[in-house]
C-alpha cells in the first residue's frame, strides 16, 4: 500500500480493505511505520516506537471489527503489558508494566495493531505537550505551534497521517484541546462510560476518562462501541446506551435547542478567531434547522476552577509520592512545575479537599438545570488559535523561586505565596472552557469546523447532559456531512519529508 493511499483512508475504510483482501494487515502496518519514520523526527509525536511488536502482531489473523488497522496509544493510563508507561516522567520511562490496561485489551481484541506510544506533558498536567523527558511535540499544521495537550502526541500523529486514530484521555480537556488544535474530532465520554483499570480505578474521581482522537466521526463511534462498558474492577456501572454508537449515525439528531456562549468562564480574553468559530457554527446549526440562542449555565467559573484545581493539586501530590515510592527516585526525576503542583497539593488540608469535592455536586446541579432547557451547550474549545511552542512556559524568575521553595520543602509557603495558583490560572486562560465537562462527568466533543486566516485549526465544543454521547455523535455526523473536514491536510507538512510512496 502506498503512503498516499494509506493516509487517505480512515480506520473504518482500512478495516474494510483488509477484510476484503485488497491489502494485508502487514502491508498497512508497513505503510504506517513508513509514514512515522518520515515525519516523526520533525513532529516528535511517537516517543515509544513499537514497530517490531506491530509487525509481529500484523502477521496474525484477526477477527475484530478493526482487524489489522494501525493504532497508537497514549503513554498514560493505557498500559501495554511488558512495555513502560512513562506518563512523561523520567523515572517511569524504563519501568515495564505487567499487564494490559482494560482499554488496551479491548483495542487489541478489536484487531487494532499498536505500533507506538505517543507523547504527553508530564502526568498529562498541561494543555500543551512539551515534556522535559521527551521534548516538545509540534503541530503538523505549523511546526512552530503546539498540538495542544495533554494528548498532543496522539493528535499530531493522526493529523500528520501516521495513524487514522489514536488513544487519548481527558482529565481537563486533554482529548478536546488537541483535537481543536489539530483539525480533528475528539469526543470525551462521560464518567464511567469507558474503563480505566485494572491498575487505576477512578482517576480524579472520574474526571479523567479514556477515549480516542480521530479524523472521522464514524471512527469515533465505532471505537466508542469497542471501548464502552464496565470492567470487573470498575467502581460503578452506568446504564448502557439504547443502541450502538455506530447505529446512532443512521439517525438524525432532530431539532435541537442549543445554548451558545463565547464568554470565558474565567472572564479572560477570547480571541476574535474563537468568536468567529462559534458564530460561524451557530449560523450553520440554524441553517440545519436547530434553535440556537445565547445562554450559559449559571455557574461561577472562578469557583468551579478553584474546586477543580484543589483536586488537581492533590492528585499531583499523590502521583509524585507514588512514583517516588515505586521507583526510589528523588525530586530530580520530576519537572519543577510538577513538584510545585505537588507541594501545593500537600499544603491543602483534608477538610479543604473534601469541601471542594463536595461542591462539584453544586456545579453539576447547575449544569443539569441548564440542560432542562437546552439539549447542548456550544462554546469555543480553546480561547484562541494554538499557541507557539514555549509560549506558556513560566518566566525564569518564577522557575528559580519554585526550585528554591521545593528544595526547602516549604509547602505551606508555596501555598501562601499563591505562585502556583496564579501560574495555573494564567495557563488556563488559554483553555478555560473544557474543565466543566470533566468536573461534572458529562460527555463533550470538539468538532473541527473552523480554520484561522493563518491556516491553523480551531475547533468548537459541544457539551451534553449525562448519557449524551449518542446525541453528540448524531449531531457531529450531521455537521461532518454539512461541512466536511477529513479531506483537509496540514500545510505544515510541506516542511516535512514525504517519505517513499
Amino acid at each position: 500500500m502506498k503512503a498516499e493511499e494509506y493516509q487517505a483512508h480512515d480506520a473504518t475504510a482500512l478495516a474494510q480493505l483488509i477484510h476484503t483482501g485488497e491489502v494485508s494487515a502487514a502491508e498497512v502496518t508497513e505503510a504506517a511505520i513508513t509514514r512515522a519514520e518520515a515525519v516523526n523526527p520533525s513532529l516528535n509525536a511517537i516517543v515509544v516506537p513499537m514497530y517490531a511488536e506491530a509487525r509481529h502482531v500484523a502477521t496474525k489473523p484477526g477477527t475484530g471489527p478493526l482487524s489489522g488497522v494501525p493504532f497508537l496509544i497514549k503513554d498514560l493510563f493505557q498500559d501495554y503489558g511488558g512495555w513502560p508507561t512513562s506518563a512523561g516522567n523520567a523515572a517511569l520511562r524504563d519501568m515495564p508494566v505487567p499487564e494490559h490496561a482494560e482499554i488496551v485489551r479491548r483495542w487489541l481484541d478489536a484487531g487494532l495493531v499498536v505500533f507506538g506510544k505517543t507523547n504527553l506533558p508530564e502526568f498529562g498536567a498541561k494543555g500543551v505537550t512539551e515534556p522535559l523527558t521527551f521534548g516538545p511535540t509540534r503541530n503538523p499544521w505549523n511546526l512552530n505551534h503546539t498540538p495542544g495537550g495533554s494528548s498532543g502526541g496522539s493528535a499530531a500523529a493522526v493529523a500528520a497521517g501516521i495513524a487514522p486514530a489514536a488513544g487519548a484521555n481527558d482529565g481537563g480537556g486533554s482529548i478536546r484541546i488537541p483535537a481543536a488544535c489539530c483539525g480533528l474530532f475528539g469526543l470525551k465520554p462521560g464518567r464511567g462510560r469507558v474503563p480505566t483499570g485494572p491498575r487505576w480505578s477512578d482517576p480524579m474521581h472520574g474526571a479523567a476518562v479514556n477515549g480516542v482522537i480521530t479524523r472521522t466521526v464514524r471512527d469515533s463511534a465505532l471505537l466508542l462501541d469497542i471501548m464502552a462498558g464496565p470492567e470487573p474492577t470498575a467502581p460503578f456501572a452506568i446504564a448502557p446506551p439504547e443502541r450502538s454508537y455506530r447505529a446512532e449515525l443512521d439517525r438524525e439528531p432532530g431539532r435541537l435547542r442549543i445554548g451558545v456562549t463565547t464568554r470565558s468562564p474565567l472572564d479572560s480574553r477570547v480571541h476574535p478567531e474563537a468568536h468567529t468559530a462559534v458564530t460561524s457554527t451557530a449560523t450553520l446549526l440554524a441553517e440545519l434547522g436547530h434553535e440556537v440562542e445565547e445562554a450559559e449555565p449559571d455557574i461561577d467559573g472562578h469557583a468551579l476552577t478553584d474546586d477543580f484545581l484543589t483536586m488537581w493539586f492533590a492528585q499531583m501530590a499523590a502521583l509524585v509520592d507514588w512514583v517516588k515510592s515505586t521507583t526510589g527516585c528523588t525530586d530530580s526525576a520530576f519537572e519543577p512545575d510538577s513538584l510545585m503542583l505537588a507541594a501545593t497539593g500537600r499544603a491543602t488540608s483534608a477538610a479543604t479537599y473534601v469541601r471542594a469535592h463536595t461542591r462539584w455536586h453544586d456545579h453539576t446541579r447547575a449544569l443539569l438545570n441548564f440542560h432542562r432547557t437546552y439539549d447542548l451547550l456550544l462554546t469555543p474549545t480553546i480561547a484562541g488559535p494554538p499557541v507557539t511552542i514555549g509560549r506558556l512556559d513560566p518566566p525564569e524568575w518564577l522557575r528559580n523561586a519554585e526550585r528554591l521553595l521545593v528544595r526547602a520543602h516549604a509547602e505551606r509557603i508555596v501555598a501562601a505565596t499563591d505562585l502556583v495558583l496564579r501560574e495555573v490560572r494564567t495557563n488556563l486562560a488559554a483553555t478555560p472552557f473544557t474543565q466543566l465537562a470533566n468536573l461534572t462527568g458529562t460527555p463533550a466533543m470538539s468538532v473541527p469546523l473552523h480554520w484561522t486566516e493563518s491556516g491553523l485549526p480551531l475547533g468548537v465544543q459541544f457539551g451534553a447532559p449525562p448519557g449524551g454521547e449518542g446525541l453528540l455523535l448524531r449531531l457531529a455526523n450531521q455537521l461532518e456531512q454539512a461541512r466536511p473536514w477529513s479531506h483537509r491536510r496540514p500545510s505544515g507538512l510541506s516542511l516535512l519529508s514525504r517519505g517513499p510512496a
